[in-house]
């Protein structure tokens, strides 16, 4: 059995994209709604939620786990890593490697919780994968509260963050919190936006208009490290486990929401 878990909700676009890898196997999702959201919380506090879960999950028979979150990535995978040498424990990064790689202006943007945009794990990327790169980083608040609440429609200052990224020519954005992938249709128009606004001032597009900013999500490059080492465990019965630490049932009713209602055929309500 697999388990995966986030602060809350975010994580979900990750379960998608594991499960459309590995449809056979079996999982347990665990959104820490209790303690949501971790971008405004100490590294200790989130280390210690982090650790608290993965003994939890393993517990109750999980054997790979999955950190599908970006901000207990940064702050405590290895903590998790070293408490549990024997379970493989894949992690989420911000897209950095990817970003600076494809990107033609040298200038990506990194959109990230409060915690993650100021964690040693972020800096330590962007060193290592743009060094050649421009990379501006854009703290986030609030965003990940309104995907909680379910609240997509009214994220009114999406722009407020990302045309400045746009004006510094960044042709990719990072995804830097898994509750994003949820704003990707928000964050487009945005994009869009801007670029419109740009051609009514007379300013001649430029690589960085429209269609050519790329949005850079990483769920399916972790989806492909867990089934490098899930072994016999993508063999199950197909079946999702749904747990939280708070609200449960608004784990079912996030599934219709967040158009993952495919997802809800698969939900067993006792043990694997």
């Amino acid at each position: 059995m697999i388990g995966v878990f986030d602060s809350g909700l975010g994580g979900l676009s990750v379960l998608a994209a594991l499960i459309e890898t590995l449809p056979r196997a079996d999982f347990v999702y665990f959104a820490d709604s209790a303690h949501v959201p971790y971008g405004d919380k100490s590294e200790t506090y989130i280390q210690a939620r982090v650790l608290a879960i993965g003994a939890e999950l393993i517990q109750s028979g999980c054997t790979l786990l999955v950190v599908a979150c970006n901000t207990a990535t940064a702050t405590a995978v290895e903590a998790l890593r070293e408490k549990h040498p024997g379970i493989p424990v894949v992690g989420i990064e911000p897209g950095i490697k990817p970003a600076a790689q494809s990107s033609i202006t040298r200038r990506i943007g990194v959109l990230a919780t409060e915690a993650t945009a100021n964690s040693a794990r972020l800096n330590a990327l962007i060193k290592k994968h743009a060094g050649d790169v421009e990379v501006f980083v854009e703290p986030c608040p609030g965003w990940a509260t309104q995907v909680e609440r379910l609240d997509l429609d009214n994220i009114a200052d999406i722009r407020q963050h990302v045309w400045p990224l746009l004006d510094h020519g960044v042709d990719r954005l990072v995804l830097g919190c898994t509750h994003y992938s949820f704003l990707i249709p928000m964050l487009r128009e945005a994009i869009h936006a801007h670029a419109t606004a740009k051609a009514s001032q007379g300013v001649t597009p430029s690589l960085n208009a429209g269609l050519n900013v790329s949005l850079v999500d990483v769920a399916d490059a972790v989806a492909r490290q867990t089934q490098r080492l899930a072994g016999s465990l993508t063999e199950g019965h197909g079946k999702l486990i749904l747990r939280a630490s708070a609200h449960p049932e608004k784990l079912h009713a996030a599934l219709i929401k967040l158009h993952l209602s495919h997802l809800a055929a698969r939900v067993s309500h006792s043990p694997i």
